[in-house]
C-alpha cells in the first residue's frame, strides 16, 4: 500500500513539511510496511518556497527590503529556468515590526527585487504565490 501525504501547513505551528513527517511517522507506526509518499503543499501564502525546496528545487538567498523598508533576506527557490518566489517571505505579515498591521504604509518594493533578481538569474517562468501579504488588512 502507497499512503501520499500532501498537507498544508497548520499555521502558527507547524510547516507543510513537518505535518507531512508527522502524519508519516504516525502512518510508520500504526502500519509498519506502508509506503509513505510526502508532498507538502501550499496555498500561496507562507510556505510556498518550502513546499517547492521538498521537491527538489534549489534555495536562494538574496538581501531585499521588507514591508516597512527594513533589510530583510528573502529566499526563493528555482529549478533551471523556474522560479517559485512568495511575497510572504519578502513582504509578508509576519515581517511587520511588532506584529503591527499598516496595509496603507507598507510596501511590496522588496517583492520586486526578488521578482527582478529571479529573471536576472534566467528564470522564464515564475510561480509567484501571493499570499500573507502586510499590504493588506
Amino acid at each position: 500500500m502507497r499512503v501520499v501525504i500532501a498537507p498544508d501547513k497548520f499555521k502558527g505551528c507547524l510547516t507543510a513539511a513537518e505535518v507531512a513527517r508527522a502524519v508519516a511517522a504516525g502512518i510508520s507506526e500504526g502500519r509498519p510496511g506502508v509506503d509513505t509518499v510526502l508532498m507538502p503543499v501550499a496555498d500561496g501564502g507562507d510556505g510556498t518556497v518550502e513546499a517547492a525546496l521538498t521537491v527538489g528545487f534549489t534555495p536562494v538567498t538574496i538581501p531585499t527590503v521588507g514591508p516597512t523598508g527594513q533589510p530583510v533576506e528573502a529566499t526563493y527557490a528555482v529549478d533551471g529556468d523556474r522560479a517559485v518566489v512568495e511575497l510572504a517571505g519578502v513582504v509578508g505579515l509576519d515581517l511587520l515590526p511588532g506584529g503591527r498591521s499598516d496595509p496603507l504604509g507598507a510596501s511590496t518594493y522588496g517583492l520586486g527585487v526578488v521578482l527582478r533578481e529571479a529573471i536576472d538569474r534566467g528564470a522564464r517562468q515564475i510561480v509567484l504565490g501571493v499570499g500573507g501579504s502586510a499590504s493588506t488588512a
